[in-house]
């Protein structure tokens, strides 16, 4: 049997944001109904930044496991000239163990990240949603932005960077979404008043707080992946309607985390988990005054979904390399 190696090309021209959404979807309810492997992750420190290793599985007609290894180093581009987000991702038949395909996990993370946030809003945000701030306006931001935009009717924009410059060049890349677009230099100011938000930062200390979201908001905490990234002021966790990619792992390095940590919320206070709310066992959204927050720790669940849809398109166009590995 041969593997497909797959390039950063070869799955940007295979995945659209709206397959991955339907894509990703499945694999939260595929989880919550129990046909789902793991998902499991390590992370490790080095130098400047650090790698975490991410795996699941779906099961079902077809079974399939991946894992993602990712490297995380935030001065790439200003020291190297390189990705802040550099890996692979290991697709194989969880049947029998074989290597289906390598790919290259950069934009796969940054689709399913993203398309994890499109989900989220779905279920969790006000249909009538016009209204949206994006806080961090790299690539992340970009796909987040577009992600909101393919579920719910949005009509402007507030763009925050600690960098203007990004933010500003953010407005041009997003023109194509039909959106009014503005640059905005204070991040409560850009929080406020909007219906959505989201913030795919990597923050150290939380900078959201109870007054800077209005009844009905919706937001997309994106930022927290490992133990000492805060987005979210914990305080504000406690008081809100909280739902969480995946429990264990956000206990373990979402933004749950720190609230666990500072004793304002038990387990048992959060509302559910994605999947739970997809293939409805519990609520979404109940009322147009309600304030949910989506802990987006970034789970392995993603990973495969896309993967497996990257593969699945390769196969049927001819896209990538074949190789033998045991040649």
């Amino acid at each position: 049997m041969s593997t497909l190696i797959l390039s950063r090309s070869d799955v940007v021209s295979l995945l659209t944001l709206p397959d991955c959404i339907e894509a990703v979807e499945r694999a939260f309810r595929a989880h919550a109904e129990g046909r789902t492997l793991g998902p499991g992750v390590l992370g490790i420190h080095a130098t400047g930044g650090g790698f975490h290793i991410k795996a699941a599985g779906l099961t079902g007609e077809r079974s399939f496991f991946a894992a993602k290894t990712n490297a995380n180093f935030p001065d790439n581009p200003q020291r190297f000239g390189l990705p802040t987000i550099q890996g692979t991702v290991v697709l194989s038949d969880a049947g029998n163990g074989a290597p289906l395909a390598v790919m290259e996990s950069g934009s796969i993370t940054a689709l399913r990240t993203g398309a994890a946030t499109g989900v989220a809003a779905k279920y969790l945000a006000r249909k009538d949603a016009r209204t949206a701030a994006i806080v961090g306006c790299g690539v992340q931001g970009e796909t987040q932005l577009a992600a909101i935009a393919a579920v719910r009717p949005l009509e402007r924009v507030r763009l925050f960077d600690l960098d203007p410059a990004r933010a500003n060049a953010m407005v041009a890349r997003v023109e194509h979404l039909g959106l009014r677009a503005e640059v905005v230099t204070d991040v409560h100011a850009a929080l406020r008043g909007s219906d959505i938000c989201v913030t795919c930062t990597p923050s150290r200390r939380a900078f959201v707080s109870r007054d800077d979201l209005m009844p009905g908001a919706f937001l997309a905490a994106v930022g927290a992946d490992n133990p000492e990234k805060q987005e979210v002021d914990p305080a504000l966790l406690a008081a809100v309607t909280l739902v969480v990619d995946v429990m264990d792992q956000c206990a373990e390095i979402g933004e749950l985390h720190h609230a666990l940590a500072a004793g304002v919320m038990k387990r048992e206070q959060v509302h559910a988990e994605l999947g739970d709310v997809v293939a409805g066992r519990r609520p979404g959204r109940t009322r147009d005054d309600e304030i949910t927050i989506f802990d987006s720790s970034g789970t392995a669940l993603q990973d495969v979904a896309a993967a497996i849809a990257v593969y699945d398109k390769a196969r049927a166009t001819g896209r990538g390399l074949e190789v033998k590995l045991d040649g």
